[in-house]
């Protein structure tokens, strides 16, 4: 039997921030290192960083506007110095902050004749502007400028789709990156073959977060990606046709699913997140709240704990009970009413 030597890195690798700065409201600037690297890795990890900051991470925006009073987007209203259209680039701008999905409404409802600005904007207690400042329109006379608004939190860039707008309702192109743009460099230092590397990673953002935020999240991101490869005997699994029907050992919330731990089953529920469960937006954030973000996480828990959870009613537990049902998880329901 053949034994290979395997070398192992016996280095620590340590990151600073070695630049700080806030240039506005709506412009955060950082600067970090990453060292020693070995010879090439600085570049593994400066590309896998750049995608993740820039494509990865989520944000907030305003994806609609709606009023039955305006024709289309290309018309002009008297009163209003700006055209729809260019009202909907200006909101489109707006920067917007929260950590909850689904879509949530706000409006905004003001008198002219004044400057109409994000300071206007209503908008649910858990979004946040970051510039108030931000322009919307001009109001020459005194007219009534009221719209509604929809807000939406996800990643990348949405475009908005055509419809017939008859209804008033107007869909805006969607910036979900609050990463502006990202950039590394590498510097080699030492001699011959044994170069060591350092990489310098620079961000920007939008001021919903900061620059170490967005390489905090863009790496938790990157490491969620691919712990699934870390579990070479999943690959054995089978799921027939349909990869979200498992046969489990019956079980309630009141259990503690003490069975099911035992089971390589378990591994598979990590990778079944709850965004794949059709939840309502309430229960989706109150799960997401309390670090519930896989299948595993949610059945390891007892109808006790959830019902302790702040803002988690009955009709919560019944929902979710109805949902696993329907993806063919063996449950039981629980004998006492909830």
């Amino acid at each position: 039997m053949v034994q290979e030597k395997v070398r192992v890195s016996t280095r620590t690798l340590r990151w600073r921030c070695v630049e700080s700065r806030k240039d506005s409201k709506r412009l955060f600037y950082g600067r970090f290192i990453l060292s020693p690297l070995m010879n090439g890795q600085a570049e593994t990890i400066g590309i896998a960083m750049r995608r993740a900051l820039l494509g990865e991470m989520e944000g907030t925006s305003i994806t609609r506007a709606k009023s039955e009073k305006i024709p289309h987007e290309y018309s002009t209203i008297m009163g209003i110095q700006e055209s729809i259209h260019e009202i909907l680039i200006n909101l489109k701008e707006i920067v917007l902050r929260s950590n909850l999905y689904g879509i949530q409404d706000a409006s905004i409802c003001i008198k002219g004749p004044g400057y109409v600005t994000a300071q206007d904007l209503i908008l649910p207690p858990s979004v946040e502007i970051i510039d108030n400042t931000q322009h919307i329109a001009i109001l020459t006379e005194p007219v009534d400028f009221c719209i509604g608004l929809q807000i939406e939190r996800y990643r990348g860039y949405h475009k908005k789709t055509t419809n017939n707008l008859q209804d008033g309702s107007f869909p805006i192109d969607a910036i979900f990156m609050p990463v502006r743009n990202t950039n590394y460099s590498i510097q080699s230092y030492g001699n011959g073959s044994q170069k060591d590397e350092i990489l310098f990673l620079e961000i920007w953002t939008n001021g919903s977060l900061t620059p170490k935020e967005a390489l905090h999240g863009a790496s938790r991101n990157l490491i969620d990606l691919f712990i699934p490869f870390l579990h070479g005997e999943e690959e054995n699994l089978h799921f027939e046709n349909d990869p979200y029907k498992i046969n489990l050992t019956p079980f309630t919330f009141h259990n503690r699913f003490t069975k099911l731990k035992k089971n390589k089953k378990e591994i598979a529920l990590k990778y079944i997140f709850i965004d794949q469960l059709e939840l309502t937006p309430k229960t989706y954030n109150c799960l997401k709240r309390y670090n519930i973000h896989t299948l595993l996480d949610l059945l390891t828990k007892s109808q006790e704990e959830l019902m302790k959870m702040e803002h988690f009613r009955s009709e919560d537990l019944k929902h979710i009970l109805n949902i696993l049902e329907k993806r063919n998880f063996a449950i039981s329901f629980p004998n006492e009413p909830l």
